[in-house]
């Protein structure tokens, strides 16, 4: 019975089965019925100012009781307080109130109109009475509010709202069990309460992992072919809530089992089309493409159950790019291939929760800024549901606040959206369609958005009004720096300061005066509840390089709140600083599970393995790390170390040619030693394969190095030796080594002051002597004597420089000999001399 009245409340509307049965039963009886009407209807109001309710919240307070406590009593004594016969009934009176508040709250700071709310037509005086003060009411219940020492925005309209909303849906939850479906509204209460938090709540991710657990459970639900669509919002429902938390992959699964339901193809593709006002050719353009799968059971009772399309007159404009070169949208060649179907409420929220996964799961750039023009130009081309327009406006505005071209247009159309939240055209209920599915931004954040726009327009003092007149007074300071009134900004913070103490503006002070003190006072006005503050004067010691207690202060911010990822990744670098490397681990292990792509996170918690001997563990989260930037040269370096390391060979060789693709002047010789001395010893690699199986890829790679670092010598004894020196059984192989040992040669004496240090002079000639020898093994070889007397007499010119100039310069003076440390090379180097001219002459007198 009561599945059937919560499935239209989550739905917003009655099927026309439905109406009739309603009219009679549910609707036209009991205290419910009336307060479901109202929610039907959008007047919010009416349920608050019913007499069910006043009556519910009418009591007196016990001495010393909060506005919370208050609340809980009286919904418990209510419950409690009923016969068998009014059980049920009260239950869907607190449903309707519990729904009524959470939109009602959505209405009064996402959607608009204002709401007009005053507590004492709610709570009683002698409840209110401890509150006389101005804003003394709001701040107890911003203090409710308060959650993993998070503060609420101050500007938050009607906290009341959210806060009863909160009694009824969280504290007397195991009270209403029969209503199966409250886990969702709760789950929704989740989102509400999150986005006016500073930072992400701990505890709310717990509640809405138990939420979406309870809700999964509801067989009834969703086995009902009647409730196709709740089964997709549900999903992309969950699919946000994962993504806030950092929660990636599942946010992927539910977002996977939302298109698999809904049947819709969602595809990048390219059509040919113009883009300017003067392009003369048809040229390939990145567009949507939404196909509806032809088999899809959704389809078929699709059109039922979805949401009625809001009149277009009644949305927010939509502004036209009235450029002169560039084109409002591609003009397509063949339009009518890439026609959009007719999209429902569903399906207009799946491609918009498709477009935020990927802008969440892909960096900044350019061509992904593409990707998600292509998302809003389909979604804007069907105007019909309030909050996804404003989610794709407020993102296309995004996207092109960079563009010179689009930034007038990002200018006005984000300046409309602030200006549509007083408009009173367009009905609540209209902009509350699909609220829950999409992820519009509060009205605030579109305020804030425009200011940042005005920013980086130059426009810094329009910018810091509005920021003054939303009390964000950390983008107000930061607009005071910019414009270098550093006074101005602790003087905005000491005015402030005087209205109200609050823990974030002294955090702010302190920020602006580089001056601990105000942490200590934020940190004990909080009760010792303020992660900020710990947080705050954490960083105030890292930039002093004071790393133990740096790392104190944000271990005492992290206990208050664990899900702080730049905190994580802070304090890892803190415990690099102090030597610690299990603490660093640590640290970089939950970043990277609250953002698997941030692969300097990876990166960094690679490094730490490497301190602590973790090699095979360093390789894998370097894996990782490149999934989530295959750009950046500094982890590749990393990546090749650890590849040699762990014996992963043919991975360093494809690592060093990415390092060469990233880094023109790239060249690692000691890597190259390695890899080679592998190859050539059959070394086993990590998978237990034989590294000689590597030859051809090495060869390769050698061949491209050595084709951009000609001049090194080193270099090109390692090509020789991976090619045997000159002692393979395979004659072109020892004519290859012969050449490159001959490359090294020149290269050597090529190199300035090669022959002033002994030890330099005796390696050139040991690589002389070791060229002459494979000059004469190949000269064996050939069949051609004067291939072969060309070989010797080229051998035996370089033999003879080197012999002249050691005399020249290592002759001891005294007594006209060779000095002793060099008598045994240059005797050794004649031996081979003489040797070079006996053949050569015997070659000679076969050519006669």
């Amino acid at each position: 019975m009561l599945l059937e009245v919560e499935a239209p409340v989550l739905r917003s509307f009655l099927l026309e089965t439905e109406r009739c049965e309603w009219e009679q039963g549910i609707l036209g009886s009991a205290d419910g019925g009336v307060l479901l009407q109202y929610v039907f209807e959008g007047d919010f109001e009416a349920v608050l100012l019913s007499p069910q309710v006043l009556e519910l919240l009418a009591g007196d307070p016990e001495e010393g009781e909060s506005i919370e406590a208050y609340l809980e009593r009286r919904v418990l004594s209510y419950i409690s307080s009923a016969t068998d016969d009014q059980r049920s009934d009260r239950q869907i009176v607190l449903l309707a109130l519990a729904v009524a508040c959470l939109n009602f709250f959505a209405q009064a700071n996402w959607t608009g109109p204002p709401v007009s709310l005053h507590i004492a037509d709610f709570l009683p005086a002698a409840l209110l009475k401890p509150y006389a003060e101005q804003g003394a009411v709001t701040s107890a219940l911003l203090s409710c509010l308060l959650l993993d020492g998070e503060s609420v925005y101050s500007l938050v309209s009607n906290p009341f709202l959210l806060l009863l909303a909160r009694v009824l849906l969280v504290n007397c939850a195991a009270k209403l069990e029969n209503l199966q479906l409250l886990p969702w509204w709760t789950l929704r209460y989740v989102v509400l309460h999150q986005q006016v938090l500073e930072e992400r709540s701990p505890q709310l991710l717990t509640l809405a992992k138990s939420c979406m657990e309870k809700v999964s459970k509801c067989e009834d639900l969703f086995t009902s072919r009647t409730h196709k669509n709740l089964d997709i919002l549900f999903h992309l429902e969950c699919s946000y809530i994962c993504l806030t938390y950092y929660e990636y992959l599942k946010a992927k699964e539910h977002l996977q089992k939302a298109r698999e339901l809904s049947g819709l193809s969602i595809n990048m593709t390219g059509a040919l089309g113009k883009r300017t006002r003067f392009q003369e050719n048809f040229l390939a353009q990145l567009i949507l493409d939404v196909k509806r799968k032809e088999d899809s059971s959704f389809l078929a009772c699709e059109s039922s159950l979805s949401l009625a399309p809001t009149p277009k007159e009644l949305l927010p404009k939509d502004y036209q790019l009235n450029d002169d070169t560039v084109l409002n949208q591609i003009n397509l060649a063949e339009p009518s291939e890439h026609d959009l179907p007719d999209l429902s409420a569903e399906e207009q929220a799946l491609i918009l929760g498709v477009c935020t996964d990927f802008q969440k799961n892909n960096p900044v750039h350019k061509l992904n800024d593409e990707e998600l023009l292509a998302f809003t130009t389909c979604l804007l081309s069907q105007p019909k549901f309030w909050s996804v327009e404003v989610t794709s406006l407020c993102l296309r505005t995004k996207v092109e606040r960079t563009s010179s071209r689009r930034v007038e247009r990002a200018m006005m159309q984000m300046q409309a959206l602030v200006d549509f939240f007083a408009e009173t055209n367009c009905p609540v209920s209209e902009r509350l369609k699909i609220f829950y599915s999409c992820r519009a931004p509060p009205h605030w954040e579109l305020q804030r958005q425009l200011a940042s726009l005005l920013t980086d327009l130059g426009l810094t003092s329009s910018a810091l009004l509005v920021y003054e007149r939303l009390e964000l007074w950390e983008d107000a300071v930061i607009c005071l720096e910019r414009m270098g009134q550093h006074g101005k900004a602790e003087e905005i913070l000491r005015r402030e300061l005087e209205k109200k103490e609050t823990p974030s503006l002294y955090c702010l002070l302190g920020d602006v005066l580089k001056d601990p003190q105000y942490y200590d006072q934020a940190w004990e006005l909080s009760k010792h509840r303020s992660a900020r503050a710990q947080r705050s004067r954490a960083l105030y010691h890292l930039r002093n390089k004071e790393f133990q207690q740096c790392v104190e202060c944000f271990e005492c911010s992290l206990r208050i709140n664990p899900i702080q990822l730049g905190v994580w990744f802070s304090l890892g670098c803190a415990y690099f600083a102090l030597e610690g490397y299990e603490g660093a681990a640590k640290a970089f292990q939950r970043c990277v599970g609250l953002e698997p792509d941030n692969s300097e996170a990876w990166n960094n918690l690679s490094t730490a393995y490497i301190k602590l001997r973790l090699k095979e563990k360093a390789f894998r989260t370097l894996q990782e790390a490149l999934k989530c930037n295959f750009e950046r040269w500094q982890i590749w370096e990393n990546f090749i170390t650890v590849c040699i390391d762990v014996g992963e060979f043919s991975e360093a060789i494809r690592a060093y040619h990415r390092l060469m693709d990233l880094r023109d002047k790239y060249k690692d010789v000691e890597i190259l030693e390695i890899l080679v001395r592998a190859v050539i010893e059959n070394l086993t690699d990590h998978r237990g394969d034989q590294a000689s199986s590597l030859k051809p890829k090495l060869q390769e790679l050698l061949g491209r190095v050595s084709a951009r670092c000609s001049t090194d010598a080193q270099i090109w004894r390692q090509y020789a030796r991976l090619y045997g020196d000159g002692h393979s059984n395979n004659k072109e192989e020892n004519e290859k080594a012969l050449q490159f040992l001959s490359k090294a040669h020149r290269c050597e004496m090529q190199t300035a002051g090669w022959e002033k240090e002994t030890s330099s002079f005796k390696a050139v000639l040991k690589g002389a002597i070791d060229m002459a020898t494979v000059s004469i093994s190949c000269s064996r070889e050939k069949s051609n004597p004067q291939e072969a007397l060309q070989l010797l007499s080229s051998a035996r010119l370089s033999l003879k420089s080197l012999a002249t100039k050691a005399k020249q310069l290592y002759t001891d003076v005294s007594t006209g000999e060779i000095q002793d440390d060099m008598r045994n090379d240059v005797t050794e180097l004649e031996q081979l001399i003489t040797e070079l001219q006996d053949l050569s002459a015997q070659l000679r007198s076969q050519s006669e």
